[in-house]
């Protein structure tokens, strides 16, 4: 959900970046670091369990990542950008198109509920400046902000309507606060919740407030 830029922390391998052995290898790790935090989330996944996926050790892993925490920060980016990558335009869709994309992406969540567990436990854990999570989701949030606003800003255009810039800003910040509310209460109530249908109410309500009848185009 977020454009390629986002900067992850703690990825030692910074200086490795122009090396395309070292490229592919991290992504074979993240895609089988993907599958194992995915089916079991962040505390009960393993490193051992990753390094046997991708025929390594557990050290060789810490080297490319420098820690689980690490990987675990570089998967949610890989979701992040793979999400992306997968859209015909290979670029974040603007407008209505915004909204469905964010919707698509929860239903997908609802297969991997390992990566949403990840994504809660260590967005609430990056609260601290000095986590090392904290640029990361800092990041996001901000990327994601300014996305939803300008979504929404080029929906009115659109309709040839005016918009409160107010209400546009408040409305980026309360759909992301909706999201992740929501996917916190799909893992304490044992994913009863219909977490796909009741983000879409959301996020069709919120675009309404600011957009009136704007919701069967979001």
């Amino acid at each position: 959900m977020t454009d390629d830029s986002t900067h992850v922390q703690g990825t030692p391998a910074e200086h490795q970046k122009h090396r395309p052995e070292t490229l592919a290898k991290r992504q074979e790790i993240l895609r089988a670091a993907s599958e194992v935090f995915g089916m079991k989330g962040s505390s009960k996944g393993t490193l051992e369990e990753i390094a046997h996926k991708v025929g390594m050790t557990r050290a060789g892993i810490l080297h490319h990542f420098g820690s689980k925490r690490g990987l675990l920060l570089a998967v949610l980016q890989f979701r992040d950008t793979s999400a992306v990558a997968d859209l015909e335009s290979h670029h974040m869709p603007g407008g209505g198109g915004l909204f469905r994309h964010l919707i698509d992406t929860v239903r997908r969540n609802e297969q991997r509920p390992g990566i949403v567990y990840t994504f809660v436990t260590l967005s609430a854990e990056s609260i601290t400046e000095d986590n090392p999570g904290h640029d990361y989701f800092l990041q996001r949030y901000t990327n994601l902000r300014n996305e939803i606003t300008e979504a929404l800003i080029s929906m009115a255009r659109e309709r040839r309507t005016t918009i409160d810039m107010n209400k546009a800003i408040m409305a980026s910040s309360a759909i992301l606060a909706v999201m992740d509310g929501l996917q916190l209460q799909w893992l304490v109530d044992g994913q009863k919740l219909d977490l796909s249908a009741s983000t879409e109410y959301a996020i069709d309500t919120i675009v309404a407030s600011v957009i009136p009848d704007a919701a069967e185009s979001a």
